[in-house]
């Protein structure tokens, strides 16, 4: 997806909006892209996360691994039920993320956060509806050239996720229909063009 000819998600860019916003997170920054989720869905927006499994973190995935055991390790010596809860699936890590940039205990943050949907590869509806990017979240826009980074589907898979192949055998699928629909869709503004220049031509 070209970001230029998408949308961008900040404050300018969603001051008339009411609809629901499909962000597609593929080679996004976490904290980036966080923060700018956190800041309109405070504003009021509604707002989906699809393919969360593809946010870039920056810094290598030794590096990330073992900052996120150095978190595993962090609980309640009484009842580490109570807490804290660490989440090993992608779209949980993000959705964390957000919450940490939400006032979530009270009740404008907690209402809030029931605006924001987050998911691994692109479920159904969302599959069929224009996913948009943030310009200014995105890792060729935003990571220096050559700096080390790492996927967070994979950091998840290493800290125990166990769905990455699924996940990846639905996208497989998914674009295999997509790129059906794409070519279809193609064919179809071909024949409408003819037939508004025939039209024309006619006319004149």
């Amino acid at each position: 997806q070209d970001p230029s000819s998408l949308r961008s998600l900040t404050s300018r860019g969603l001051g008339k909006m009411v609809k629901t916003v499909v962000v597609d997170a593929r080679a996004h920054m976490l904290g980036r892209l966080a923060s700018i989720v956190a800041k309109q869905i405070l504003n009021g927006h509604h707002i989906v996360v699809t393919r969360c499994e593809e946010i870039t973190i920056a810094g290598g995935l030794v590096r990330q691994k073992m900052k996120y055991e150095r978190f595993l390790r962090k609980r309640m010596n009484t009842n580490p039920q109570h807490g804290p809860i660490h989440y090993r699936a992608p779209s949980r890590i993000f959705w964390r993320t957000v919450r940490g940039m939400v006032p979530h205990k009270t009740q404008r943050g907690a209402v809030a956060l029931e605006r924001l949907k987050c998911f691994e590869g692109v479920p159904a509806p969302y599959d069929k509806v224009k996913r948009l990017v943030v310009p200014d979240a995105l890792k060729p826009l935003r990571l220096q050239h050559g700096h080390r980074f790492c996927v967070l589907g994979d950091l998840s898979t290493s800290v125990g996720w166990k769905h990455q192949a699924t996940v990846k055998e639905l996208e497989a699928k998914r674009k295999v229909k997509s790129a059906k629909f794409y070519e279809a869709k193609k064919k179809l503004a071909q024949l409408r063009a003819k037939a508004v220049a025939t039209v024309e031509a006619g006319k004149a």
